[in-house]
């Protein structure tokens, strides 16, 4: 299998994944997290500062996504990083709200040519990130597989499992971002991914207490004959936000479309997500849609370089780098991830990764 990043596979409990994936990889869990101390640092987290919140973000965890917070800690102990550490990690949004510029789009079966319910988004974050991403598969001790794009010692961002359940997610920032009490973004992603039904996924993104604001877009194909879905959630600390398909399509960046209750922090110093997701809209059109017209849309390039498809090419400052790192479409019924490394529009393929091609 040709893939442009590595790929980790690991099968048992909840700790017993955790552990396999921190010792398969961990050197890479191991720069990564030495990374973000240093990313922390330069925003004025020491270390003692970014274990005492890993530690809160951990009793989090443990309280309210036992079985993902089991896989963490083993995660910790085969990778060997200090346990507070692999939880502020997984918190690094909490802890640095970085300019990250994702846009996912959404197509119901009825729309794709191929009839599939299908998920795509570019994820965009610093382009010193690209070295420390990998591809996650697990098969827990129930059964079920996960397979999901991540930074090495994380669980989750983009990704599906073997119940036909998907999620993009972009970043959203609001007056309400900071609360105590929630628990990591990338924790809360994984707990939605563990769930086998829509209504379930929805329940877990909704009720989880959380810190930061997040936007998933997720979907589900269900079985032969009966129509997929799919539905955009906005979630705040304390409130949440529900997109629904329009004409089939839904798109997101990184600013509230749902949710007017809470300040956008984004309408403070503006923001290229004011326009990319109504031009991802547009870009789809009304006709059918084949794969090759949502990979065209996130290779886009109107408003470059802040554009659908990001370069690095205008930041004022070195935190502020950003760059669309890997390009995702999700074929929910056919259970297949298709990922092209970044920038999607230099992409000279989408390599393929099946859950029925895992653990063989």
């Amino acid at each position: 299998m040709s893939l442009p990043l590595p790929l980790v596979e690991v099968e048992g409990t909840p700790g017993e994944c955790g552990v396999a994936y921190g010792v398969a990889a961990r050197s890479l869990i191991a720069a990564n997290t030495a990374n973000y101390l240093e990313r922390f640092a330069a925003n004025g987290l020491d270390r003692p500062a970014v274990r005492r919140a890993g530690t809160l973000f951990r009793a989090a965890s443990r309280q309210h996504a036992p079985r993902i917070a089991e896989m963490l800690d083993g995660v910790a102990e085969g990778a060997g990083v200090p346990i507070e550490e692999i939880y502020a990690l997984n918190a690094r949004t909490e802890l640095l709200y970085g300019n990250t510029e994702c846009t996912s789009i959404g197509v119901l079966d009825a729309r794709t040519a191929s009839g599939h319910t299908i998920l795509g988004q570019n994820w965009d974050w610093h382009p010193a990130q690209r070295p420390y991403t990998l591809l996650l598969a697990t098969r827990d001790e129930r059964g079920s597989t996960v397979l999901t794009l991540t930074e090495a010692g994380m669980l989750a961002k983009t990704g599906f499992n073997d119940a036909g359940l998907g999620v993009c997610v972009n970043l959203l920032t609001c007056d309400r971002d900071g609360r105590p009490g929630g628990v990591p973004y990338h924790v809360l992603l994984r707990a939605v991914l563990e769930q086998r039904v829509l209504g379930s996924a929805l329940r877990v993104a909704c009720s989880t207490p959380r810190s930061a604001s997040i936007n998933m877009l997720l979907g589900q194909a269900f079985a032969a004959g009966v129509p997929g879905e799919i539905i955009d959630v906005e979630v705040a600390p304390g409130d949440v936000g529900v997109l629904n398909p329009v004409d089939g399509v839904i798109t997101h960046a990184n600013h509230f479309e749902a949710l007017p209750t809470v300040h956008d922090t984004l309408r403070d110093f503006g923001s290229a997500s004011f326009f990319r997701s109504a031009r991802a809209r547009r870009l789809l059109g009304s006709g059918v849609l084949a794969e090759k017209d949502l990979q065209s849309v996130l290779a886009d390039h109107g408003g470059y370089p802040q554009s659908i498809c990001r370069h690095d090419a205008d930041a004022l400052t070195e935190e502020d780098r950003s760059e669309s790192l890997y390009a995702v479409v999700l074929d929910l019924d056919e259970r297949r991830m298709s990922i092209a490394a970044g920038p999607p529009c230099q992409a000279d393929t989408y390599h393929e990764v099946r859950l029925s091609g895992l653990f063989s």
